[in-house]
């Protein structure tokens, strides 16, 4: 007769293991599943249409240079201005339409003003702190068609060239014929990319304030009161 197989069991064997560890791949199972469809609902994968039918998520649009009809809305403290962009200065208007859509406006201030000149705001917040101090330089975009009239906004910068950031200015007069004394045209400087076609009057209350002397500029610039702009979107 052949032995039988009688091999010792260890000493913390118990009935129940073998149960124990098919419970526990269950579990473990159920666990890898459930962060599975936790991750994909956080990013968006799963959605349903009215009609419940399982749909793709939209993805947000990254902003493209402007058309003839883009429109965007600062909502200031003083009221709301709205502005339509440009369609021939596209490397201009994508990166404000990138500025606007990443909030990078919202909660900043216009900390220059000068009546008869124009206002200016976009790099600093309402606590002061400059908005991104790694924006990526703008290039210029001057041509025989820029004209920094009345109304229109444009980017502000060093007296380098492509030196804009983020900064913008709004035109309060005419300023497409002022010439500095080196003989430098504003026209030829300053990139001029859209035009306030609503709030103008918004625009004049903003450069009606009150100013104080700015020690940073070295001018009576400062806005005694804050002028925010609370928000800025695209509309269009």
């Amino acid at each position: 007769m052949a032995p039988k197989y009688n091999r010792k069991k260890p000493a913390n064997y118990k009935p129940t293991d073998k149960g124990n560890s098919k419970l526990l791949y269950v579990i473990v199972g159920i666990l890898v599943i459930a962060v599975i469809i936790a991750g994909v609902y956080l990013v968006g994968g799963f959605g349903t249409n009215n009609n419940g039918e399982t749909t793709n998520p939209t993805p947000t649009p990254i902003p493209t240079a402007a058309t003839e009809n883009t429109k965007v809305r600062l909502e200031t403290n003083m009221g709301d201005i709205v502005i339509q962009l440009y369609d021939d200065k596209p490397v201009t208007t994508q990166n404000f339409l990138k500025l606007v859509a990443y909030g990078k406006y919202d909660n900043t201030i216009f900390h220059r003003v000068l009546k008869n000149f124009m206002i200016q705001g976009g790099t600093a917040t309402t606590k002061g702190e400059m908005i991104d101090n790694n924006w990526a330089n703008v290039n210029d975009e001057i041509g025989s068609n820029n004209h920094n009239y009345q109304y229109t906004i444009a980017m502000a910068k060093t007296n380098s060239p492509n030196s804009a950031t983020t900064g913008f200015f709004i035109n309060t007069v005419d300023n497409s014929e002022i010439v500095y004394e080196s003989g430098i045209k504003f026209d030829d400087t300053y990139t001029a990319f859209g035009k306030v076609i609503e709030g103008q009057n918004v625009v004049d209350a903003i450069a009606n304030v009150q100013v104080a002397y700015d020690n940073t500029s070295g001018e009576t610039s400062k806005p005694v009161q804050t002028v925010t702009i609370i928000s800025a979107k695209i509309i269009s």
